[in-house]
This record gives structure tokens, C-alpha cells and sequence, in this order.
């Protein structure tokens, strides 16, 4: 796996959260050998013995059931051993979600979407009205999750800043998922003095928050700037599909690419449906739009 991302030209790479535990001979041996080095890990990484496909939402840490808690509060910790076995400097991590009993109100956005696919980007009054009760219903029912979710991740800062492990918090695509887009900024911006944490960006992500009505990329990324240590760049199709090629999407990279700095790490998040040429070409127009921004290497 790793011998392939070297002979597609790269040298640094991102272990996902679909990465099983038997794998991990095999890239232990790699870095070792000097074949590859791995800057960030995506929690949980590896992945808990028996789970065979990617699973990053197994344990959510706005779980409010005990055990579960437990286990996410477990294997990240184990996935901070990891992360600090490979010298990944960043574990990317979710940060849970608001559990509905009955009707998740982000339905009716998406009951909609399908048959005005341009509602949200174009200023549908009748779908903005939508939105607007949909984020009330979510607001009045996510006090204790988002509580609960940052209860979790005091857990681990003393332990991420022990192995020297910094935790990315990344923004999400779906709509019950925490934090609320226009939360992070506070939420980054109040972490305690020295927390191991900061801001990841997925531009897949946004996009798609963007396509439901939800954000404006760029006034996003505006507010995240300065917390912000690293991006995942996937572009997404007309129909909505992300993880596609750099490119060949509705995705403006080089706005994107006006917020990036030397310290940031920016991970290609590709579909494994991805041809490798067209792996290669998107890591050409990232170098292309990194030189433009930042200038040669």
C-alpha cells in the first residue's frame, strides 16, 4: 500500500481510519525503512481488533452511554500511541453528533434538496425558511451531546500532549454532526491554554454544508484561519459526490489555497475508486496552486 503512494511520487501520507490492524506490521516496517513518512493518522487508527472497514464514527465521544464513552476515550488513546509510533504529528478526529428518537429535521432538508438540488446555493426563500427551523429543532436538542463532546475531549489533551500528538478537529458534512458549523471557530478559540488541538478543514465537507445552505466556504475558512493546522482536499461532482479528483469538481481551489500557510499539512482524500493517473494529477494542480501561493519548494 505504502510502496504504491511512493512510486506515485509521494513522500509523506495520511494513515485513514480504514486502516486494520493487520496493516500495521507492514507500515511499521515501512517507516523504518525510510520508504515513506506518515505525517497524520485519522482516529481510530488502526482500527479495534474484528472491525474490518473504515469506521471513524464507531464510538462517538457525544455518546452519553458510558460505555461507549469508555471505548472512544480507549481507542483514541491507542490511537495517540499510534500516531506517535508512525511520528504523525496530527490525529484527526470527529467529534460525535446529536442522536434524534423520533425525526431528525435535517430529512426534510434533504426530502427537499432532491428536488430542488440548487435550493441551498441559490437562496431558495421557502428552503432557507426550512433551514432555519431545522437548526432551531438541532440547537434545542444538542445541549448535552456538544457537552458531552467536550467532556470527552479534555480526556485526552494531557495524554495527545504526552506523545506529542496534536488533535485536528474536523469540520463534518452531515447536518446532526458536531460542531455546528458556525460553533467551531468559538469552540477552537476556547480550548484550554496549551490544548493539543486545532482546526482541520475538509473542503469535500464544507462544499457540501455549502450545497444545503449551511455555510459559505470562504466566510468559514475566514473564521478558522488561525486555528487551522491542516486541510483534506477532495473535490465534489455537480452531483454531489466528494473524495473526487482535484479538479474535476465544483470546488474553487485556488480560493482554497489563499488560506494556506507553510505549517499546514494538506492531505489528498481521494475515493479508492480513484484511477492512479488521476491521483497524480491532482497532486500536479495542488503543487501547481502551492507554488503559485507559497512559491517554489
Amino acid at each position: 500500500m505504502l510502496k504504491e503512494m511512493a512510486e506515485l511520487g509521494f513522500s509523506h501520507v495520511e494513515l485513514s481510519h480504514g486502516i486494520r490492524i493487520t496493516l500495521v506490521p507492514g507500515i511499521l516496517r515501512a517507516v523504518e525503512e525510510g520508504l515513506i513518512k506518515v505525517e497524520s493518522t485519522h482516529n481510530f487508527c488502526p482500527l479495534p481488533t474484528g472491525v474490518v472497514q473504515a469506521a471513524p464514527n464507531l464510538f462517538e465521544p457525544s455518546s452519553r452511554d458510558f460505555r461507549e464513552h469508555d471505548q472512544w476515550v480507549r481507542h483514541t488513546k491507542r490511537s495517540i500511541d499510534f500516531a506517535a509510533q508512525v511520528k504523525a504529528r496530527v490525529l484527526v478526529c470527529h467529534l460525535g453528533s446529536v442522536s434524534f428518537f423520533w425525526s431528525n429535521p435535517g430529512r426534510k432538508l434533504k426530502e427537499y434538496l432532491r428536488a430542488h438540488p440548487d435550493a441551498g446555493r441559490e437562496g431558495d426563500p421557502k428552503y432557507a425558511a426550512l433551514v432555519a427551523k431545522a437548526l432551531e429543532k438541532l440547537r434545542k436538542r444538542m445541549q448535552p451531546f456538544w457537552e458531552q463532546t467536550q467532556a470527552s475531549v479534555r480526556e485526552v489533551f494531557d495524554y495527545a500532549a504526552e506523545k506529542k500528538v496534536t488533535l485536528g478537529f474536523e469540520n463534518r458534512e452531515k447536518f446532526e454532526e458536531l460542531p455546528l458549523d458556525a460553533d467551531y471557530a468559538d469552540f477552537v478559540a476556547g480550548l484550554p491554554d496549551g490544548a493539543p488541538a486545532g482546526y482541520w478543514h475538509d473542503t469535500g465537507h464544507a462544499d457540501i454544508k455549502q450545497s444545503m445552505g449551511l455555510l459559505n466556504h470562504r466566510a468559514h475558512l475566514e473564521r478558522n484561519a488561525s486555528r487551522m493546522i491542516g486541510f483534506h482536499l477532495h473535490d465534489v461532482s455537480a452531483a454531489g459526490q466528494d473524495h473526487q479528483p482535484i479538479g474535476t469538481g465544483q470546488i474553487d481551489f485556488k480560493m482554497i489555497s489563499e488560506f494556506w500557510r507553510p505549517e499546514h499539512l494538506l492531505v489528498l482524500e481521494l475515493s479508492p475508486r480513484v484511477k492512479p493517473e488521476d491521483v497524480a494529477a491532482s497532486k500536479v494542480r495542488i503543487e501547481a496552486l502551492l507554488v503559485e501561493r507559497l512559491g517554489p519548494a
